[in-house]
This record gives structure tokens, C-alpha cells and sequence, in this order.
């Protein structure tokens, strides 16, 4: 595991479209310092920057996609992809400059991001790294699925997903989350829908910029219509870990334990981390020793204190 914080080597820049909005739209990645935390940098009305920080307490539960900010207001949506790679790849401090109001599509998941934040490498910083210890479970039901976090060393996904379309059918992905693990079983799964949804998405103003392009789509004879097939024989329930690991990002310090969900989305695990965070007696925040039996609980309400911008969060 990483003991120190860590940011990436040098700028980097990514144009695209947004699937949602259909518009175009350019992001920088920029070198933070310590405890910065992750931070977008966007335009508001005024033609003024606004900083948001990509913590659960600046993301409504939403169903689509993930949005730090206001809905109404300045706020930036479809993060996922893009943190997903920034925690799975280990990088704690990043600045996002974004030009528009949704990050880029790209190609429909996080190859693009990891991609490169390999070519620019990463740096180490002279800080340690705080981590959210699950110290006891946390489980979160809807009508449709379930979700919990439970003790584990190390960081944990178990993502189960149960559709009627032969496509999909029921899967399972579990795995202990690493940057080669997300690179070559996670990082290529590509968001996916279906086409009897697009008329309805499209007149809500969702879904504009979607194509074959960056998405995988289902026909309603239940067939993907792709014609290049799927990247993983099981693509859709890694999209959803993908999904997954972006979404428990916004918790602002890396989370040592299990995610366990049954039937999930964007919704439901954001409701799984607040859930987690607003429980003071359900994780506690370390700073990883050489040794892993050096370990030492730390007060969650010091911790957070202590560092406000790398603290945990709640609504």
C-alpha cells in the first residue's frame, strides 16, 4: 500500500464530448500539493473560477452519473471515470481544470485517464497518506439492491449485477483493487444502455453525446449491437465496479475495506458512503506505518481536523 501522497508528474489535456450534454468540451489535469485533495476548477456564470472538491459532501445522490456541485448552479457531472482512475492509479492531489459542465466521454471508460497518467508518471510528496478504515459494517437497502462496506485490509470491491437482458444476464467481479488489477480487468469497461431507453434519455437531455463510439449498446432483441463486440467477455459488471471505484473516491482519503453491492449504481453508492461516513464509530483514520501491526487508531473527528481538504466528508 502507498504510505506517502502522491500527484502526477506534470500537466496533461483531454478534449471530448460530454455524453450527456452532446457538447464539446476540454480538461487539464494539473500537479497539486499536499492535501489538496482532488479539485475542479470551473468557469461560473460570471466568467469567475469556482473550486469544488470532489468530496461526498459536494455530491447529491444522483442515478445517471456523478455530480460534485450544484445541479443548478456551478457543478461539474460524469466524474466517475475520470476519479475512478485517479484512485485506482494512487494519485491523491490533482488540480481539474474543465472548460464546461461534464467531463469529457472519451472513449466510454478510464483507459484514457490511465493511459495518461502513466505517460506523465507520478510523484511522491513529503506527506503522509490518510486512510478511512472500515471498523465495522455498513449496509444500505433499496427496493432494487444493497450495498455495504465491511472490514477488510486492503481495498475491496465484490459488485453483482442481475439484468433480464440475455447480454447481461447476472454477474459477479471481485477483486482487491491495484493499479495493474484496474488497468487490464477494469479500466477498458465502457458505460453501457439500452436502445429502447435512447428516445426517453434524449428528451430529458440525457444520453445526446452517446454513440458506438464510447458506449455499449443493447438492442431490444436483448444483443449488443457493437460491432466490435465487448472488451471483457463480462463488460458490463466491470463498468459497474468501474462505476464503483469512482464513486467511493469522493470519500476524500483512500478506504481500507470491502464494497459489497447487489443490483448498484451512482445512487446507491452514494448513499453506501455517506451512510459509511456519517457513522464516526464505523471507520477511524490511519497513517499507514512501515509495519502493518504498528497501526494506531486515530480520532475520525481529529483526523478530520486535522486536514480539512483530505478528511472525510458528509452530507
Amino acid at each position: 500500500m502507498i504510505i506517502y501522497q502522491q500527484t502526477i508528474g506534470d500537466r496533461v489535456e483531454f478534449s471530448g464530448v460530454g455524453v450527456h450534454s452532446g457538447k464539446p468540451v476540454s480538461l487539464h489535469l494539473v500537479p497539486a500539493g499536499i492535501d489538496c485533495g482532488v479539485t475542479f476548477h470551473i468557469k461560473d456564470a460570471s466568467g469567475g473560477t469556482k473550486a469544488i472538491a470532489a468530496l461526498s459532501s459536494n455530491a447529491p445522490a444522483t442515478d445517471l452519473a456523478t455530480i460534485i456541485g450544484d445541479p443548478s448552479g456551478a457543478h461539474v457531472s460524469t466524474v466517475e471515470h475520470l476519479m475512478a482512475a485517479l484512485y485506482a492509479m494512487n494519485i491523491d492531489n490533482v488540480i481539474v481544470e474543465i472548460d464546461g459542465r461534464e467531463v469529457p466521454i472519451m472513449d466510454g471508460c478510464s483507459a484514457a485517464f490511465v493511459a495518461a497518467i502513466e505517460r506523465v508518471g507520478i510523484e511522491r510528496q513529503a506527506a503522509k497518506r490518510r486512510y478511512i478504515r472500515v471498523v465495522k459494517p455498513v449496509r444500505v437497502e433499496t427496493a432494487a439492491g444493497w450495498a455495504e462496506f465491511l472490514p477488510h485490509y486492503g481495498t475491496r470491491f465484490e459488485i453483482e449485477i442481475d439484468f433480464a437482458a440475455k447480454a447481461i444476464g447476472r454477474q459477479t467481479f471481485s477483486a482487491e483493487l491495484t493499479p495493474t488489477l484496474f488497468k487490464s480487468e477494469v479500466s477498458r469497461a465502457r458505460t453501457f444502455g439500452f436502445m429502447k431507453d435512447v428516445e426517453r434519455l434524449w428528451a430529458s437531455g440525457h444520453a445526446l453525446g452517446s454513440s458506438l463510439e464510447n458506449s455499449v449498446v443493447i438492442g431490444d432483441d436483448g444483443r449488443v449491437i457493437n460491432p466490435d463486440g465487448l472488451h471483457y467477455a463480462d463488460e458490463f459488471v466491470r463498468h459497474k465496479a468501474l462505476d464503483a471505484i469512482g464513486d467511493q473516491a469522493l470519500a476524500g482519503a483512500r478506504i481500507l475495506g470491502c464494497y459489497r453491492s447487489y443490483r448498484g449504481g451512482h445512487k446507491l453508492n452514494a448513499l453506501a458512503l455517506q451512510a459509511l461516513l456519517r457513522d464516526g464509530a464505523a471507520y477511524d483514520m490511519i497513517e499507514l506505518p512501515s509495519r502493518r501491526r504498528d497501526i494506531v487508531r486515530h480520532s475520525p473527528l481529529i483526523a478530520a481536523v486535522a486536514a480539512p481538504a483530505y478528511g472525510p466528508q458528509t452530507l
